[in-house]
C-alpha cells in the first residue's frame, strides 16, 4: 500500500475508479463534494464552498506515489501536488493568524520563505507528515471557525471572520485549478 492510500483511505478506490464518465474522478452522482447546502444560510454556503475545495484538493492527489506527489510542474517553478498539501496546511494556519493568533510557521522560515515548496521531496514520510499536518490545521481551523456565532464578528485580528472565511476558500479554489493541472502532468488525468 503507498502513501497516498494510506492516506486517503478507502477514498482513493473510489476516486480513482472508472466511470461512466472517463474523464471524470467520480460519476456526478457519486460526487462526495456535493452537498445540500444550495439556497440555505451565508455560513452553510461558505463552509460548504471550503469543503467542496479541501476535498478538490484531496481527490487530485488521490493514489499517487510520493514521487508523482512531487513532481515539479515545469522548471524554473518549484509547485507540486506534496508542494500545495504542504501550502495548505501552511494556509490554513496562516488563516487563524490573520484572525489574530500567535502561531509559528510550519514549513516556512526566514532562510527559506519557499519552505513549503522546496521541502516537498519524494519521501513516503515527507508525504505522510504533509498530509497529517494539513489535516490537523484543517481540524483546528474548523473548530476555530465553530468559535463564531456570527460570521460578521470582528477577530482579533481585526477582521470579520466572513473576510478570512472568504480569503481562504478563495486560495483554495485558485490552488485546486493548480492542482488539476499538476495531475494531468503526472498522469494526464483531467476533469471534475
Amino acid at each position: 500500500m503507498d502513501s497516498a492510500e494510506r492516506v486517503d483511505g478507502p477514498a482513493v478506490e473510489r476516486w480513482t475508479r472508472a466511470t461512466v464518465h472517463p474523464d471524470m474522478w467520480v460519476d456526478p452522482a457519486d460526487d462526495p463534494r456535493e452537498d445540500e447546502a444550495e439556497g440555505v444560510d451565508e455560513r452553510s454556503a461558505l463552509l460548504a464552498a471550503l469543503r467542496h475545495f479541501r476535498l478538490t484538493l484531496e481527490m487530485k492527489c488521490a493514489g499517487l506515489d510520493a514521487e508523482q506527489m512531487a513532481r515539479r510542474a515545469v522548471p524554473p517553478s518549484t509547485m507540486s501536488l506534496l508542494g500545495l498539501v504542504r501550502h495548505m496546511a501552511e494556509d490554513e494556519r496562516h488563516f487563524r493568524r490573520l484572525a489574530g493568533e500567535d502561531l509559528p510557521r510550519i514549513y516556512r522560515t526566514a532562510e527559506d520563505r519557499d519552505g513549503d515548496w522546496n521541502g516537498a521531496v519524494a519521501d513516503p514520510a515527507v508525504v505522510d507528515d504533509a498530509w497529517r499536518r494539513w489535516r490537523a490545521e484543517r481540524e483546528r481551523t474548523d473548530r476555530f471557525i465553530e468559535g463564531f456565532a456570527d460570521l460578521g464578528t470582528r477577530t482579533a485580528g481585526g477582521d470579520p471572520l466572513r473576510d478570512i472565511l472568504l480569503m481562504q476558500i478563495t486560495e483554495y479554489a485558485r490552488h485546486c485549478g493548480h492542482a488539476d493541472l499538476l495531475r494531468e502532468r503526472v498522469d494526464g488525468r483531467v476533469g471534475q
